[in-house]
């Protein structure tokens, strides 16, 4: 009987201090599972350190490792795909961060998943060590929102840390040729059989998020474009509000205009009409913007990212 043929996808941007420990923690788990023949495939995301020089020798030294380097900063999703297509020909791929946050010691937990017959196994962060009070709370808010918002269930707490089957991954690299991919809520809309896996996120290594709030803003943006036309019936919503706090305040006008005429006539109602109405217009502006902008990526046809380098094992 073949051996299963088992991807690991792990994204590297300036992690030179956590690469070797990453390599060797992960290989001593891959290397413990029965007939499971395991390639590691670093995706190098144009880092400003020394993570390529340390990819370079653990490639050398390590068979089963190969590394893809994007030639300029494509993003985290960016480099999830370029790995992903470089697997095709695994029977299961398995994407996780490479700063020790996603316990490679889940690995085969998530393979037994997948050969009981599961196509995704994905995983739900039940803390994270490393996280401030403030980070979590704008953790939760943020899937809140994105669940509110979008038309595809997006488990709170998820991560990029799941297994895809290969018909799966098949279909993310083929078929959907979306630029601003947005892995959370493509795998969910996919379907198949799908189970997820609690885990305890661990403190970070070495190194520091790489997720900022600007970056946090726009994958939440990226989600919110990728599936929801909510913010589209915005301007419906908001001007109905309006309309109606309009009538209410146009009867405390017309009393108030009786009872005390030092106001001068017209004033208040051109002020606060105008500061509304010009808000609502600027929302709505902004909402429009925000999917034409959308739009004119997909149409430009670019491609989603541009491999450099690729060294290591062959498939």
């Amino acid at each position: 009987m073949a051996p299963l043929k088992v991807s690991i996808v792990t994204p590297v941007f300036n992690e030179e201090q956590v690469l070797p420990h990453f390599h060797r923690r992960l290989r001593g788990v891959l290397d413990a599972l029965p007939d499971v023949e395991a390639t590691i495939v670093f995706v190098l995301d144009r880092c400003t350190d020394n993570s390529l020089g340390v990819l370079r020798e653990i490639v050398s030294n390590d068979p089963l490792t190969k590394f893809v380097a994007l030639s300029s900063r494509f993003g985290h999703q960016m480099s999830l795909l370029a790995g992903l297509e470089q697997s095709l020909s695994s029977d299961a791929i398995i994407m996780m961060d490479s700063d020790l946050q996603h316990p490679p010691e889940l690995v085969p937990q998530m393979i037994e998943a997948f050969q009981r017959g599961h196509d995704v196994v994905y995983t739900n962060r039940v803390d994270n060590e490393d996280a401030s009070a403030i980070r979590k709370s704008m953790g939760k808010l943020f899937y809140r929102f994105l669940g509110r918002m979008s038309s595809v269930a997006i488990t709170e707490n998820s991560a990029d840390f799941r297994l895809v089957s290969q018909r799966v991954a098949h279909i993310i690299a083929r078929e959907i040729r979306e630029q601003n991919i947005f892995l959370r809520g493509i795998v969910p809309w996919i379907g198949f059989n799908q189970v997820g896996i609690d885990y305890q996120a661990e403190a970070r290594f070495a190194g520091q998020s790489k997720y900022s709030l600007s970056r946090m803003i726009q994958l939440a943006s990226a989600g919110i474009l990728s599936f929801s036309t909510k913010p589209l019936q915005l301007g419906i919503f908001v001007g109905v509000g309006f309309a109606a706090l309009a009538f209410l305040l146009s009867v405390v006008w017309i009393i108030d205009y009786f009872i005390d005429r030092s106001i001068p006539s017209g004033w208040t109602t051109i002020a606060v009409l105008l500061l509304m109405f010009s808000g609502v217009q600027l929302i709505v502006i902004g909402v429009l913007g925000a999917y034409i902008g959308g739009i004119y990526q997909e149409v430009k046809g670019r491609p989603r990212y541009i491999i450099e380098e690729i060294a290591g094992k062959r498939d």
